[in-house]
């Protein structure tokens, strides 16, 4: 096979459009077009049904692309083992995890790793879905349960809990809750069951909600409720970790929590060696140790 054939071919089915893949490619809309056919022909097979709206894989078309994506995938993690054979740590490091974990506690931690790695260049994807790392979709995960792939190396960070906070202008105003009947005369806040979240944080709500709360307000991510919780809009259903970052909020029912969520960093076993997961690992490691010193800290107080 010509592979750059294949390398075009990839880049057209990708943007699914000759016009955006000659752009990425730096070729004209001509030249992708004479190759695409060029392919075409050695296969004995039409790739792209063609019509106004763009270009369509056919059944053919399909095969090939998933081929070719298992192909770049594998080259890019290549390159990257290639890339982390050197001393410094720079290029780009794809992290996923939760947008509530991901926007509340990580993203506002991320200068220190930048100010120690300036050259690191790092894709932040949040995202209840959890993205396949073997098919290097993302490089590294933090997720909210204990992966389930055998061929992923997997530590253990922490636990979370969901409990309920409000902040005390609110609490001046409306009274503070002594009781779960008490909580159904106040505002809840909180994510809809039917948000994808973790299991524990739903069945809380769950649970809450069947003691006839008076007001509502549901968001699909808990920076919203964050959000709606310090500008004293209600009670929220928050994990507790948001309380280093903001202590002007004020647990309510402290008897009231979930069950404990675990916090797992997970990345492919192919880069056990990437000096870039070294750097991500060694610098998460660190902020939950501290994380945990502070609270040991506070506690002793």
């Amino acid at each position: 096979m010509d592979w750059d054939k294949l390398r075009i071919f990839h880049a057209v089915a990708d943007a699914g459009s000759l016009t955006h893949a000659g752009e990425t490619l730096h070729l004209s809309q001509s030249a992708v077009s004479r190759q695409i056919r060029a392919l075409e022909d050695s296969l004995g097979s039409t790739l792209f049904h063609r019509h106004a709206r763009g270009l369509i894989l056919t059944e053919q078309g399909e095969l090939l692309f998933d081929a070719t994506t298992a192909i770049s995938k594998r080259l890019e993690a290549a390159v990257a083992r290639i890339r982390d054979s050197v001393e410094e740590v720079f290029g780009e490091l794809r992290v996923t995890t939760t947008t509530g974990f991901g926007s509340l506690w990580l993203a506002k931690r991320l200068p220190i790793l930048y100010e120690r790695y300036p050259e690191l260049r790092i894709d932040l994807m949040l995202s209840e879905q959890v993205l396949d790392l073997p098919m290097r979709e993302a490089d590294v995960a933090i997720r909210m349960k204990e992966p389930s792939q055998a061929d992923l190396i997997r530590l253990r960070l922490m636990g979370v809990r969901m409990q309920l906070y409000a902040v005390q202008p609110y609490l001046d105003a409306q009274g503070t809750p002594t009781s779960l009947d008490d909580l159904g005369e106040h505002r809840l806040i909180c994510q809809n069951t039917t948000t994808a979240q973790v299991s524990a944080g739903a069945r809380l709500v769950q649970e809450l909600m069947t003691h006839r709360i008076r007001s509502t307000l549901t968001v699909n991510n808990y920076f919203g409720v964050l959000q709606a919780v310090l500008n004293g809009l209600g009670i929220g259903v928050l994990p507790d970790y948001v309380t280093e970052d903001h202590p002007q909020l004020v647990r309510v029912l402290p008897n009231i929590e979930s069950n404990e969520v675990p916090v797992f960093l997970a990345y492919p076993e192919e880069l056990r060696a990437s000096r870039r997961i070294a750097a991500f690992r060694e610098f998460i490691t660190e902020q939950i140790t501290e994380k945990r010193q502070r609270e040991k800290d506070t506690s002793g107080l």
